[in-house]
Order: C-alpha cells, then structure tokens, then sequence
C-alpha cells in the first residue's frame, strides 16, 4: 500500500472536472517520468464531446497513467472502467484513488496494453468508450486501433479517444471508423472517433 501522506512520491495531482468528485484534487506518483495526465483543458473539451454517451457506459482506459480519464468518467457515471496500465506504481496508485474515493466500478490491470489486447481478443469483452492516450514517441496509436478492432472489443457506434504528438489525420484507422470531432492544444493532438455501425 503507498503512503499518500508523504510528498517525496506523489507531489503531482490533478483536478477532477465535473460529476460526483468534482473539484476533487487526486494525487498520483511524481516518480515515473513518462506520466503526463491529460489536461484539465483537453478533459473538458473530450467530456463535452462525451457528454451525450458518458452515462452508463462501459469503458476501457488503455495506458492508463495517472487515471485522470479513469476516475472522470465515473465522476460522471459511467457504468464501470477497465484500467491498464504496465507500471505497477501507477496502478497501485489508481487503485489507492479508488479507495480513497469510494469507487468500486473501476478495475485496475498491470499490463502491457497491447499484449493485453492481444491476448484476450477471443474473449468478450464490448467496450462503448474507449480512451487511448499511449506514451509518445513510440508509434502505438495505428496498431491499438487496429487490435481494438480484430478483438471485436468494440459495442456498436463505440467512440475511441486519440491523444497523439502527432496530427490525427496521419494516423491509419480501422475502415469502419470515423474520425468526427479533433483539436490541437499545444503539442497535443486529441479527437473522438465513431465506430460506424454499417
């Protein structure tokens, strides 16, 4: 169990935006360097995009970092969250989060996200949301979309969220998606696809 009362591993923190926690300021490991939460700005922007299907929704928080999505979207009542991640301080503290919020609709994984994808395609698993924010620099984005798609982990008219360091538009997505909404905020590209039904 991490000790969240001391300030040498858990400086950072983010704000959760809006719902139940609203206001709620969550820490999460100042010592894992590839960490960089989503910004309150690109939260409120993707959570008004979302705004219409957040309810009840099932969810999948792929490189699951700080679990600022995470923990946002059940703020706003979606139905349950799977969280993965492969750092075990990351997930630890996601999971020490949940306790200290009451929040039992969020199950945390320790795992490489796409060797996860890879092995549990043949199961099933139907995903409405899913939040897609892998480290950058590492190429992930096209072959994630690719393995969301051939797992069939996707529920009819299913939205993936894209954050990249790179435009949106240059990214290989599945025949069947459509990017339909995308901004830039700094260096960050991020936008919402659909996955068409026909």
């Amino acid at each position: 169990m991490n000790d969240y009362s001391s300030n040498n591993n858990f400086k950072n923190q983010f704000r959760i935006i809006a719902g139940k926690w609203r206001s709620r300021k969550i820490k999460f490991p100042s010592n894992v360097e590839t960490l960089r939460p989503t910004t309150d700005r690109i939260k409120e922007t993707l959570f008004n995009w979302l705004q219409q299907k957040i309810d009840g929704a099932h969810c999948l928080d792929l490189f699951s970092g700080s679990g600022a999505l995470a923990l946002e979207a059940c703020s706003r009542n979606a139905a349950n969250v799977l969280a993965i991640d492969n750092d075990s301080r990351v997930t630890d503290s996601i999971s020490e989060n949940c306790q200290l919020l009451d929040c039992n609709n969020i199950d945390v994984i320790t795992a490489n996200a796409m060797q996860w994808l890879d092995q549990k395609k043949t199961e099933q698993y139907q995903f409405d949301i899913v939040f897609l924010d892998p480290p950058f620099g590492k190429n992930l984005l096209a072959d994630c979309c690719a393995l969301l798609e051939a797992g069939n982990f996707l529920s009819p008219g299913a939205i993936v969220y894209l954050e990249s360091e790179t435009p949106l538009d240059d990214i290989t997505l599945p025949d069947r998606w459509q990017l339909f909404k995308d901004k830039k905020a700094g260096r960050v590209y991020f936008g919402v696809c659909e996955r068409l039904i026909n």
